[in-house]
This record gives C-alpha cells, sequence and structure tokens, in this order.
C-alpha cells in the first residue's frame, strides 16, 4: 500500500510543478520572437527611485509582475558617468558613445536606430515622453546630431522621421525658430495631423500624428500634470497595434531624472508612481496580445537617491523613511531591467547597456 501511496504523491507532485512552471511560463512568456516592442525608460531611475513605489504608492507595484531581471552597467566612451544621451543611444543603435552624443557614434557617425529598423520594415513607430520631443532620451531613438543641446537639429531631423505617433511637449524647437522656419506647418504638408492642444480620441491607421502639447516641458506630476502618460501610452499601443506588422514604442518617464536633479524627494516619488502606471499599462497589453515584449530600464541613476532611515538623538529611526540625496547630478550604479514577453531571458545576467539593443533586435520579428 506504501508503494502505489508513494508513487501518487509523487506523481501529484510533478503534476503540480508542473502546473507551476505553465502558469510561470504563461506570466513570462521568455522565448521566440516579439512582433512588438515596448521599451520603457525611467530616466534617472536607479534601483532606489524604483524602491520607493513599494513603500509610497498604495498597491503592490507592477515592477512584481516581472520574472526575468538582470542589471546594465552604462559607462559612455569618454567618461565614467553617462549622460541621457549616450545612454538613450546605447539603447537606440547598440553602440556605446560619448556624453551628448544623439544617435550617432564616439566618431560622430549615425547608425540606424531600432526605431528607423522597424518603420523600415513596415512597423509602426510611438515616442511619448513628458520632456520635449527633442530631449535626449526621445531624440535618440530618431535624430543624428553631434550635440544634444542642438534642439532645433534635432526637430529637423523630427521633420524627416518614420515616427506614426507622438506624444510629448517642446513645439517652440519647430515653430519658434531661429532660422524662422515653421515645422509644424511643413509636419502638415506630410499629411501628418499636428495638435498642440490634446490627443485625439479616435486615431485612425496609416495616418501619422505628432502631439506636442506645451512649448517646452510639461508640468510635473506633483504640479498637475495629471495621468498623460499612462493615457498617451494606452492611446498609443490603441493605435500602434492597428498595423498586423507589429510596432515599436518607446516610453520615457522623463522627470524622475529632473526630481534627482532638484534633490526633491517628493518630485521623484511621484514621477516613479506615475511611471509605475505605465508599466502597468504595457504589461497589461502584452499579457493579452501574448507576442509583445516589454522592456523597463533607465539611462542611469540621478541623485544618489537613498530611502534613510533618519537620524533622531543621533539614532536611526527604524519606523521612518526618509529620501537623501548623495549629488544633484548621476551616478554610476548598475541599473536594474524587467523583461516580459517573448525573449524576455536575453535580459537576465549583468551586461552592458548596448547591449540592450542586441537582445530586443535579437526578437524583434
Amino acid at each position: 500500500m506504501k508503494k502505489p501511496l508513494l508513487l501518487t504523491s509523487t506523481l501529484l507532485f510533478l503534476l503540480l510543478i508542473s502546473s507551476c512552471n505553465k502558469s510561470l511560463q504563461h506570466l513570462s512568456t521568455g522565448k521566440g520572437k516579439a512582433k512588438n516592442i515596448i521599451l520603457l525608460i525611467g530616466d534617472g531611475m536607479g534601483l532606489s527611485q524604483l524602491s520607493s513605489a513599494y513603500y509610497y504608492g498604495d498597491k503592490t507595484p507592477h515592477f512584481s509582475r516581472f520574472y526575468h531581471i538582470g542589471l546594465h552597467q552604462n559607462t559612455p566612451t569618454d567618461a565614467q558617468i553617462t549622460d541621457s544621451a549616450s545612454g538613450a543611444t546605447a539603447f537606440s543603435i547598440g553602440l556605446k558613445t560619448y556624453n551628448a552624443a544623439i544617435g550617432v557614434d564616439k566618431d560622430t557617425l549615425p547608425h540606424e536606430t531600432i526605431l528607423e529598423w522597424a518603420a523600415r520594415n513596415r512597423k509602426s513607430t510611438g515616442l511619448v515622453a513628458t520632456s520635449t520631443i527633442t530631449h535626449a532620451t526621445p531624440a535618440s531613438f530618431y535624430a543624428h546630431v553631434a550635440h544634444r543641446n542642438l534642439h532645433e537639429d534635432i526637430a529637423l531631423d523630427f521633420l524627416n522621421s518614420p515616427v506614426d505617433f507622438t506624444a510629448a511637449a517642446g513645439y517652440q524647437y519647430f515653430n519658434q525658430r531661429k532660422d524662422g522656419r515653421d515645422l509644424l506647418a511643413e509636419l502638415r504638408q506630410k499629411d501628418v495631423i499636428v495638435d498642440t492642444n490634446a490627443i485625439a480620441d479616435e486615431l485612425i491607421q496609416g495616418q501619422r500624428y505628432t502631439f506636442l502639447l506645451a512649448p517646452d516641458s510639461l508640468l510635473s506630476k506633483q504640479n498637475g500634470r495629471n495621468d498623460f502618460l499612462p493615457k498617451a501610452t494606452q492611446k498609443a499601443l490603441e493605435y500602434l497595434s492597428q498595423n498586423k506588422d507589429g510596432f515599436f514604442l518607446m516610453v520615457e518617464g522623463s522627470q524622475i531624472d529632473w526630481g534627482g536633479h532638484a534633490n526633491d524627494g517628493n518630485y521623484v516619488v511621484t514621477e516613479v508612481l506615475d511611471f509605475n502606471e505605465v508599466v502597468g499599462v504595457a504589461l497589461d497589453f502584452a499579457e493579452k496580445d501574448g507576442n509583445t515584449l516589454v522592456v523597463v530600464t533607465a539611462d542611469h541613476e540621478t541623485g544618489g537617491f537613498s530611502l534613510s532611515a533618519p537620524l533622531v538623538f543621533g539614532r536611526g529611526d527604524y519606523n521612518n523613511i526618509k529620501p537623501t540625496f548623495s549629488t544633484g547630478g548621476h551616478t554610476a550604479a548598475l541599473i536594474p531591467v524587467f523583461a516580459y514577453g517573448p525573449g524576455a531571458e536575453r535580459f537576465m545576467g549583468v551586461y552592458q547597456n548596448n547591449d540592450i539593443f542586441g537582445k530586443m533586435m535579437a526578437g524583434f520579428k
């Protein structure tokens, strides 16, 4: 009697393990190639910034939904600590470069970005950010200029870019230019629908859209931006997913970085919580679609942000958390990478920031 009972128990245990593994595979979908890629960049978001979502939010952060997690090192070619331009360019072209470079290598030679590759292969493309569209991170996916501060040159590159859906800010670099050109009018002449007031409710497949909703950057979350970032991401996904050939979408939580530069803990936390909602929107879409790779990372860490125990009479008060900073600049900390969907297993381990390009491209069909 004992042997049949043991055999039955063993079979039940193996069945349970098999069931758990299948469930895990369903949740993480690690292998294969993806028709769509969603790249989410929390600018300046190191591990401590990300951790703040677990202490200041009112629900379990969407980061807990990932099973494939890695770390990247982001050293540029000309320094020990990267800026956003070099960091984003490493993601977009797969090459390390110098600080301030936009879509060019260390010798200022332009290289095709993953967004441009996607467009060339009949996929739809999108960019969403709370900064200007000419800011370092979004610019690195469509522009090729020697320096990030050349905003008007970057805007010229946007005029000739293949981006189908844009939701950001920065129209001053398009229609308040030193050369007198009105690039918004020129975009309209290219049959792009341009709006500087709001994102349209109905978006038609095959029609290109550019929504630049402020002359400079958008408001911060704590100063009234509301739910622009998750809503714009949702709208982008509804539109881009109409293309049967797939899409590439990059969304940047731009102002996590700005809160770090300002050493403003509340600014950082509110931007991280907003970005966490974007992660949830992306994962909800990917889980239903089954053919979408979601990658969440940052270009670098900003501020030396810590979740510290405040000192009370010289002793740590472990019942409270106080956001603290060690610098007003960037740091050299390794950056977390989260991946979900086909090819997610490639993002485990420790690697260089430019390897993320190859990991995405290896699974982009």
